[in-house]
């Protein structure tokens, strides 16, 4: 038998004392058994806690109620303190009012408060299902394309510009390529440039078509219309887009039979999604139709809308969809606020149906809408609705490339405008002329 070792002799010792446990090393003394059998049978074990003494250890008090202790801040020392509290000043009178330093009245106390509450739409309001829900707020029947009498300018080869193909291609290229040092410019700065570009190559046909120059371009003007949908109170508010006015209005493109078939349409809904669920809810506003100029003003008709989407970075520009449903909105609201100008707030069936045209472009795709409003009657659901005819999606060039592509020290593509679309343009043309030729 082997020699045992001085650890195992120890724990002898230990265990004929009785006294001392060995535990990694340690001599400690052994605890009392713990029991094995079940819990004394006492009130807390059977039915547990009693209901207040649950109360108290669920209750979270703040540290300075539990042990009543004073809040020492740093307000003594006039400086910030590690460790000390940030102390509360009661708030400061001026003596005066000053606007700039003043938190206002509550909304509940504002003279245009009022209880039921406004939707409003205006420019930074993105629509979730894009122009069908549009469609509904505004009571509009879609038809796919442009209306015939803008498709009898595009297809009459007398209402086109001469030489109109290099004459875009140069405007393409000054503003993606002429108009800057940069290598490549940003959308911010080539969009406007080229909007700019084809608006001039539009009004060059004065010369043939003296009735153009009876228009005016309005910037940064305000437009407001409201109306009910069914018990919903809607409001168009805010910035319009680039209005261009003219002072004649431009004659209605559906016939009367077309108006009266709208009656059998039946308007798409999308439950469970709230048709109001984009646009923002306000308690202070005022019901107000103003097409944004005086009376007497004598470009008074509004003829066409134009957006520019020219952000920079993608999640800063709607999307086509999104920017046809706010086309299709502000297009609406101009006509219904002009339309309370020449026939009253009653809702009723236009005698003279307006229409309003909009444009919109992030620099390479295009957006051509025709709007035409029938009716102010919007509560209900039946009846005789509005017309929008879009053409979504037109691209003016495939692409601008700003730098030559290099392989192998050859350059296999210079810089240049590539996959231009020529009919795109003559659909902008036809839209600056609809209404004059």
């Amino acid at each position: 038998m082997a020699a045992a070792g001085p650890m195992a002799l120890r724990r002898r010792v230990a265990a004929a004392r009785g006294r001392l446990v060995l535990a990694r090393g340690i001599l400690t003394r052994p605890s009392p058994p713990r029991p094995r059998g079940p819990l004394p049978r006492t009130p807390w074990t059977t039915r547990g806690p009693p209901p207040e003494v649950l109360a108290q250890a669920v209750e979270r008090r703040p540290v300075r109620e539990q042990v009543e202790l004073d809040t020492i801040t740093y307000a003594g020392r006039q400086h910030f303190m590690p460790g000390l509290a940030r102390p509360r000043f009661p708030p400061w009178d001026r003596g005066w009012h000053d606007p700039w330093h003043s938190p206002g009245p509550r909304y509940e106390e504002m003279p245009l408060y009022k209880e039921r509450g406004c939707y409003v739409c205006h420019q930074g309001v993105r629509m979730l299902e894009g122009v069908r829900q549009v469609q509904w707020l505004t009571k509009t029947k879609r038809v796919e394309g442009l209306p015939p009498p803008v498709l009898s300018i595009i297809n009459n080869p007398a209402h086109q510009l001469e030489d109109h193909e290099e004459r875009v291609k140069h405007a393409i290229s000054h503003a993606r390529l002429w108009d800057t040092t940069e290598v490549v410019p940003k959308r911010e700065q080539y969009c406007p440039v080229l909007f700019e570009d084809l608006i001039h190559l539009c009004r060059l046909m004065c010369m043939k078509y003296p009735a153009l120059a009876k228009r005016m371009l309005a910037r940064n003007c305000k437009i407001s219309a409201a109306w009910e949908r069914e018990s919903i109170l809607l409001q168009v508010r805010g910035l319009n887009g680039i209005l261009v006015n003219s002072m004649a209005p431009i004659p209605p493109v559906a016939s009367e039979e077309e108006i009266l078939a709208t009656k059998e349409h039946v308007l798409e809904t999308f439950y469970p999604i709230s048709p109001t669920i984009d646009l923002q809810e306000v308690n202070v506003y005022k019901e107000l139709n103003d097409t944004g100029f005086r009376d007497g003003y004598p470009y008074s008709h509004p003829h066409t809308l134009f957006f520019l989407e020219s952000a920079n970075i993608r999640p800063g520009r709607f999307r086509p969809e999104q920017l046809r449903a706010k086309m299709l909105m502000f297009a609406f609201g101009n006509a219904l606020a002009k339309a309370k100008v020449l026939y009253g707030n009653d809702p009723k069936v236009l005698e003279q149906p307006i229409v309003v045209q909009s444009i919109g472009t992030d620099g390479q795709l295009f957006q051509f809408m025709v709007f035409q409003l029938n009716t102010t009657d919007l509560v209900s659901s039946d009846g005789v609705k509005n017309l929008v005819w879009i053409d979504s999606d037109q691209k003016l060039y495939e692409r601008a490339l700003c730098v030559p592509e290099v392989k192998k020290r050859v350059v296999t593509k210079p810089t240049g405008i590539y996959g231009f679309q020529p009919d795109t343009f003559k659909k902008f043309l036809a839209l600056y002329l609809h209404g004059t030729v």
